[in-house]
């Protein structure tokens, strides 16, 4: 019921839209100012029409630019991002609304500006920021939290409730620039001598890795009949992942040029037949409790292997044999530095990589293809070197 009171020369129409998701009780609330020469009997039926249609439009899910930050962003949740966001993206927004919620969820949409949102995301680059670590978020982390707040006001722009996006005008702290571990050739060379002797399983997953530089996702969704031994190539179709709260489940590549397929090595594609063969006998050894899924990863039992199993793997061997341990997307970089610096070009890597254009795969190898073509310079050097003499 819509409830009206007079204001100086206007009218405030409040309608009652029940409670928020901690108990709150809500209401959206409008304002109506008469017409110059309307009659105090015009008025009355008029302010009187207005609160009817006010309050259904709020019945009909008519929202006002009162609305809260944290209520909007729920809403885009639901009417947005469960329907059109991958899981592992779906599970790091909501973890993101930790952070968000207590410093911009209680303020109204119309009302945050550029330095509400600068003075969050730089708080995120501060000492304390990381509640595990003590230490400041990562550049990459703050992007995200940025990106979901983008979201509710992209949002919100199509829902009319703002005109603008102050997010466009933020700026991302620059932070400390940590160049990326990756194994040497002779690091990577020992560390896959040293899985000579260790369960197959392991030992194709991260031959193949260091080989095709294919994401943790695409090894573990990767299935027998992706594998054509014929011709020795393997296809990525699809992705393993895990979620709290729903577990490990397939989903499509991260873009549509993550699909692809890549010529293997004869060596590797030889210890995956060894590898079928193994598989093929414990699943007649365990009969009934064999989980067919066709996955050439699994667990013990033919399910699919779990996203952290092969990091803690390689965790273990390499403090067991005094290595240094760089996780797993340091083995994806090796495979991109490796064909770097054999002189593929760069349409050619990215394409091996699945990354979504060139551009991409530029920016994340910089300083790979920077070296790669000052040894090109220099060979140039020596071939002209003639033209010094004399």
């Amino acid at each position: 019921m819509a409830t009206i009171k007079k204001r100086g020369d206007s009218y405030l129409i409040r309608v009652s839209c029940g409670y928020d998701i901690n108990g709150k009780h809500m209401e959206q609330s409008m304002t109506w100012k008469p017409e110059k020469g309307m009659t105090p009997k015009q008025i009355k039926k008029e302010v009187e029409r207005q609160a009817t249609l006010f309050e259904e439009a709020c019945n009909y899910g008519y929202k006002t630019s009162a609305i809260k930050f944290q209520e909007l962003a729920e809403e885009w949740f639901e009417e947005y991002a469960n329907l059109n966001l991958r899981h592992t993206t779906l599970y790091r927004m909501r973890n993101i609304t930790h952070r968000v919620y207590p410093l911009l969820g209680h303020l109204r949409i119309d009302k945050i500006t550029v330095r509400h949102i600068q003075g969050f995301i730089n708080s995120l680059a501060k000492e304390g920021a990381n509640i595990n670590t003590g230490k400041p978020l990562s550049r990459k982390t703050i992007i995200h939290h940025l990106t979901f707040i983008s979201d509710v006001f992209s949002y919100a722009i199509r829902s009319g409730l703002v005109s603008d996006n102050p997010c466009s005008k933020v700026i991302i702290p620059k932070g400390e620039s940590k160049e990326k571990e990756i194994y040497s050739q002779e690091e990577m060379m020992k560390l896959l001598s040293l899985m000579q002797d260790q369960p197959l399983k392991y030992r194709v997953f991260f031959f193949l890795l260091a080989y095709s530089g294919f994401r943790r996702a695409e090894m573990l969704g990767l299935e027998w009949k992706d594998v054509d031994f014929d011709n020795c190539t393997i296809s990525v179709r699809r992705t393993a992942n895990y979620v709290s709260g729903v577990g490990t489940y397939t989903d499509t590549t991260k873009t549509r040029r993550s699909q692809r397929t890549l010529k293997i090595a004869v060596q590797i594609i030889e210890m995956l037949r060894d590898l079928q063969d193994e598989q093929a006998d414990e699943a007649l050894r365990l009969g009934d409790k064999w989980v067919d899924t066709d996955r050439i990863f699994t667990r013990w039992n033919g399910e699919t292997m779990g996203s952290h199993t092969p990091y803690k793997w390689l965790r273990d061997l390499c403090d067991a044999n005094e290595l240094p341990f760089y996780g797993i997307h340091s083995f994806r970089h090796f495979a991109a530095s490796s064909m770097i610096s054999a002189g593929i070009d760069v349409t050619t890597v990215s394409g091996a990589l699945g990354h979504c254009n060139s551009a991409t795969t530029l920016n994340i190898y910089s300083h790979v293809f920077q070296t790669a073509q000052a040894r090109v310079s220099e060979a140039m050097d020596c071939v002209f070197g003639f033209l010094q003499k004399g």
